[in-house]
């Protein structure tokens, strides 16, 4: 849980709820088929292969997959970014508004680059003598 960074075609829009709130996607089915079982027997999955019911990240050919989107995986996931077209954009529009690298925490460009060349970063980890810091900062 953290951030990722995804490949997605430029026209990408991520899904909003009736509110214009992201809903969130998981990134692949998340379910095994004794809990695909259990949850169509107790009534949390519904009964529509191949998803059950759950929001999936679609699964673009790898030749669509020419831009980059960052997302927050500490629900399911939903994008903390715009659609951009290199990583560097990306990282420059992250630093640019501040986005979260976890909580109130920001990260500089060459961390938020860092993070998108490697793919992901977890939240956040504990430092002796400094204290909680972000994945993003951590993992440089």
């Amino acid at each position: 849980m953290g951030r990722d960074v995804r490949r997605v075609p430029a026209n990408w829009e991520h899904p909003k709820n009736e509110k214009r709130n992201f809903i969130p996607l998981h990134d692949s089915f998340p379910y095994n088929e004794e809990e695909i079982e259990q949850g169509l027997r107790e009534g949390w999955l519904e009964d529509n292969p191949p998803h059950y019911g759950c929001n999936v990240m679609p699964d673009w050919p790898e030749v669509e997959r020419t831009h980059y989107q960052m997302y927050e995986t500490t629900t399911e996931g939903t994008p903390i970014s715009p659609v951009m077209e290199s990583p560097e954009v990306l990282a420059r529009w992250l630093v640019d508004n501040n986005a979260s690298a976890c909580g109130e925490m920001t990260a500089t460009y060459e961390q938020w680059l860092a993070t998108i060349k490697r793919g992901w970063a977890i939240s956040a980890v504990i430092i002796p003598g400094k204290g909680l810091v972000s994945g993003v900062e951590w993992s440089l």
